[in-house]
């Protein structure tokens, strides 16, 4: 019987082999979350004893500069935003750590950047060891994979696509960088700095809190950054779509809109940067047209939660701090190495506003229509993370009475959106306003709806199915 189910089938679609394998996956999944396995703790206790591990090797006095040992709470704040892939920092991170604590931020970014199951698979298979339904399902819900089909594979592609591009990122960086600093360091801060740019970290090891400021101008530096951060921020799953479809036309939607909607703010950002930085004499002003048109495009990209930045965040026209903060907040694309609520979602909520406009029932974008689940989840989602944000500055604005509200605005969202990037700069914050910040780039890196679901209790069955009348509110 099951044999002849061609699965449910839409415009386009054709009854396939795919569809039978898609609905026993569908049905395993299904069989083995009802049994109470959830993915979602798995996840955040794995980013967490990270964490805690990175902040305990970060205090070690061999890990410091000077030999004497990092507090521990610095190294803790470090921890969290190496493994959150943010970027903020309270420390000068390249005076305060030794090598060996430079090597450990570096294992710490990638193991954040790639996901803690991507390394435990490679461990996995190296060792010979198959990989359970369990272990299947938390890579699937590590990658916001729909599908489990060929999930180990991915996992296998997505390591060996990194390690390539970030390698192509490095010979790039130490063309210049070898000079500057001679073979054995100049490959060091290549490598690091290839990692941080793909995994959308931002830790600079140049010292004295400059990031690239240094490169404004260097056309190479900048582009390869640039590259780095995007094909980082694209995602896993559109990048494998892309690679094997080749056409956009024959790319899955999720794809088409992660490529719209990105390049779309990408571009859109470069010219609003433009537009309000273009005579600011703290930032664009004094650069000629090459150079300006230079860095407003890194500017731009580095609200996608890259976390470097070649202008002085805190010169920035207050104008530009509001929209780049609301830049920060979407992110990069889902399972990418890049944060915030995802471009798609922005996209999701764009299509639902014009859905409502046009007086339609359902959104169909490309030929295909979107589920109603989805736009509920996408709602979410984004108020989720304005909370989270908004309770955020609040209690910033209490604990630095003194600080301007933009700069700390812009300090928060770029830790829920996981960016990196200050206007305020994090080491000037109390200790408390510290602890707030740790906790906000962690939700952020787990992701907002992720650490909801944690917290609260999945109805049961029966209330489910009990279904009260309809009624109707006035809204609007």
């Amino acid at each position: 019987m099951l044999s002849n189910w061609k699965g449910p089938l839409s415009i386009g679609d054709t009854p396939s082999r795919e569809n039978r394998r898609r609905f026993i996956n569908s049905l395993i999944q299904r069989l083995y979350r009802r049994s109470g396995f959830n993915a979602l703790p798995m996840i955040a206790l794995g980013f967490l004893g990270i964490i805690l591990l990175g902040s305990l090797l970060l205090a070690l006095p061999v890990a410091s500069a000077t030999g004497k040992g990092v507090p521990w709470f610095d190294t803790l704040f470090t921890a969290t935003s190496a493994v959150c892939v943010t970027g903020l920092v309270v420390v000068d991170t390249g005076t305060a750590y030794s090598t060996f604590g430079h090597a450990v931020l570096l294992v710490l970014i990638q193991l954040g950047g790639l996901g803690f199951m991507t390394f435990a698979t490679l461990v996995f298979r190296v060792l010979g060891k198959s990989i359970s339904m369990r272990e299947r399902m938390i890579m699937q819900d590590s990658l916001n994979e729909d599908d489990m089909g060929g999930i180990v594979g991915l996992i296998s592609w997505v390591a060996r696509s990194a390690f390539t591009v970030e390698f192509v990122g490095a010979a790039l960086f130490a063309i210049r960088m070898i000079p500057a600093y001679g073979v054995g360091k100049g490959i060091f801060f290549a490598v690091f700095h290839s990692v941080s740019a793909f995994c959308n970290a931002g830790f600079d090891l140049f010292g004295g809190g400059q990031s690239l400021t240094g490169y404004t101008g260097d056309i190479l530096i900048n582009l390869t950054a640039v590259m780095l951060v995007v094909v980082g921020g694209l995602g896993f799953g559109a990048l494998n779509d892309m690679l094997k479809k080749r056409h956009f036309r024959r790319f899955r939607l999720h794809t088409k809109l992660v490529l719209v909607s990105y390049f779309a703010l990408l571009f859109g950002g470069m010219a609003i940067v433009l537009a309000l930085e273009w005579n600011n004499p703290g930032t664009l002003g004094p650069l000629s047209v090459k150079d300006k048109l230079l860095a407003a495009l890194f500017q731009s990209v580095t609200l996608r939660t890259a976390g470097f930045n070649t202008v002085d965040q805190a010169a920035l026209r207050d104008a530009t701090k509001l929209i780049g903060g609301f830049l920060m907040l979407i992110g990069a694309a889902p399972a990418s190495t890049g944060g915030g609520i995802k471009v798609t979602t922005l996209a999701i909520l764009v299509l639902t506003v014009r859905m409502v406009a046009r007086g339609e029932s359902s959104i169909v974008v490309f030929e295909r229509r979107v589920d109603k689940a989805l736009v509920q989840r996408t709602v979410a989602i984004t108020f989720i993370a304005i909370a989270v944000a908004f309770v955020d500055v609040c209690a910033l604005s209490i604990l630095q009475p003194g600080a301007a509200f933009l700069d700390l605005y812009y300090e928060c969202v770029s830790a829920v959106g996981t960016v990196g990037i200050s206007a305020i700069g994090s080491a000037n914050l109390v200790p408390l306003a510290r602890v707030l910040i740790i906790i906000t780039m962690y939700i952020g890196r787990i992701g907002p709806l992720s650490m909801a679901l944690l917290f609260t209790r999945r109805q049961s069955r029966a209330k489910e199915l009990l279904r009260y009348p309809e009624d109707r509110v006035m809204i609007g």
